[in-house]
């Protein structure tokens, strides 16, 4: 009760990125509602605003040095929440920025799209500072209905209706998965906040602790899109229009990295080695599954879906190493795979046009003679993804393979590392296709406008200047991890 009385400015001021983010939603719907009809680049201007003085309010009244609890203790406010949340909202502008014109040309470009995007942000938000299984369960649900809203968005597409019903559907079965286990979990230890839960979730787990970890992986693994959990990944990202494949694929997995931290890494902590146990063959799954299974795809937008499956894989085995290595090399392989991500999603956006979607392998031969620039940067992220040096995507595989080696996991450097080569294929294919085949059925002429071709070249080059020069972000993430 005393908490709740004596809140101050000061009090709420780590806070202020939620509170910030609800106020703006509040203010764009109504924008919307008064001005929309009349102005319709509104709703993408004001969001683009709302995105940048996010990321200002966030930067300036962050205490980064200080980890601070609210709200009764469910709240937290820590180096990782603040750097995932910047992350959050550069990435996001940059992805909205990449779409817009392709909402545009299909007559997409409402403001309800903007309001379910904001609203996404505000639950992964609240996933990235939670510290509580009940504030955990909130920014899932919160993420979680808006997503479902974004895939089916076309409202003219059968395609897309049908795999927001199945993400929908296979969702609301993890999302229930996850209650139960959570349940279980606070039934047997008697308290929903993370800080407690580590402390007293100790020594040999008992069964009901074990089945309670079991549900609350499967629900992870699913936010993850890892195998077997993945039936949803392939169909939503081809279903969905690529402008919503675009977001979906890379602001959610920040949700997804803060998620198995908060709840595992962190609550259950203590027990790790149960639910490490759990999470390896997930990985080896994920990553033979999602790399063989690209290799046989004609759409790209499916061969990047499989490949997220197989990145994915990468990610847990920082969280199988189970060492503080093993989760900074998980947040920085998250990163760089967001990173990567958006250019690989943001050349398919750019490469559309009206009554024409980019999206199979063959209408990328020959890029390099129509669009220099679109062939030049999914080079460059086709190179970084599958791995090479000097970008990021290798750095972000090495610093898995150094975790996985000081804990004695050489049997998932092994499998992890042919994975790998494997991936080299799929991914170099479209590097030929671009460049060595003639010309296939994409349109002539530059799209989009120059300052979003301008943002795609930063994309393209942060891909090898962060791989150039790594220790910075590597840095980075052992502080906010330490």
């Amino acid at each position: 009760m005393n908490s709740v009385t004596t809140f101050t400015w000061a009090s709420l001021q780590p806070a202020l990125p939620e509170i910030y983010l609800t106020a703006a939603i509040c203010v764009l719907l109504l924008a919307d509602v008064f001005a929309g009809e009349k102005r319709r680049n509104l709703a993408p201007t004001l969001t683009l605003i709302i995105l940048a003085g996010g990321a200002a309010v966030t930067a300036y009244y962050a205490n980064v040095q200080v980890r601070t609890l609210l709200f009764g203790d469910s709240y937290v406010t820590d180096p990782l929440a603040v750097l995932l949340k910047l992350f959050g909202f550069m990435t996001m502008a940059v992805a909205l920025l990449y779409s817009r014109e392709y909402l545009e040309r299909r007559g997409m470009m409402r403001g309800e799209y903007y309001v379910l995007a904001l609203t996404s942000l505000l639950g992964i938000f609240v996933m990235v500072s939670a510290n509580s299984l009940l504030t955990v369960y909130i920014g899932v649900e919160l993420m979680s209905l808006s997503l479902y809203a974004m895939v089916a968005f076309d409202r003219e597409s059968g395609t897309a209706a049908e795999s927001a019903m199945k993400y929908f559907v296979l969702g609301a079965i993890a999302s229930g998965m996850l209650l139960y286990g959570m349940s279980l979990v606070y039934g047997l230890n008697g308290t929903l906040n993370l800080d407690d839960l580590a402390a007293k979730a100790t020594g040999a787990p008992s069964l009901g602790v074990i089945l309670g970890l079991v549900f609350i992986v499967v629900a992870i693994a699913f936010k993850f899109g890892a195998v077997p959990f993945h039936m949803w990944v392939p169909d939503v990202y081809t279903g969905a229009p690529t402008g919503v494949t675009l977001f979906l694929s890379t602001v959610p997995k920040i949700a997804s990295f803060a998620f198995a931290f908060r709840l595992l890494a962190h609550g259950m902590g203590s027990v790790g080695a149960a639910w490490q146990d759990m999470l390896a063959p997930l990985a080896v799954l994920s990553m033979v599954f999602g790399n063989i299974i690209a290799i046989a795809q004609s759409s790209l937008k499916r061969m990047l879906a499989y490949s997220a499956i197989g990145n994915v894989g990468f990610i847990l085995l920082g969280f199988v190493a189970g060492t503080a290595e093993g989760y900074e090399a998980a947040l920085y392989y998250t990163v760089a795979y967001v990173i990567m991500t958006l250019g690989s999603f943001g050349v398919l956006t750019l490469a559309s046009r009206a009554g024409f979607e980019a999206e199979d392998l063959d209408h990328f031969k020959g890029l390099h003679k129509r669009d220099p620039l679109l062939a030049l940067v999914m080079m460059f992220l086709m190179f970084s993804t599958a791995g090479v040096p000097p970008f990021i995507g290798f750095w972000a595989k090495f610093n898995i393979f150094q975790a996985l080696w000081l804990t004695g996991h050489y049997w998932l450097i092994l499998i992890a590392a042919a994975m790998s080569v494997i991936g080299v294929f799929y991914y170099l294919r479209v590097v030929k296709l671009m460049y060595f085949d003639a010309p296939g059925d994409l349109p002539h002429g530059a799209s989009s406008t120059l300052a979003v071709r301008a943002v795609l070249v930063l994309n393209g080059a942060a891909v090898l200047v962060l791989g150039i020069a790594p220790n910075a972000l590597i840095q980075l993430c052992a502080r906010v991890i330490a």
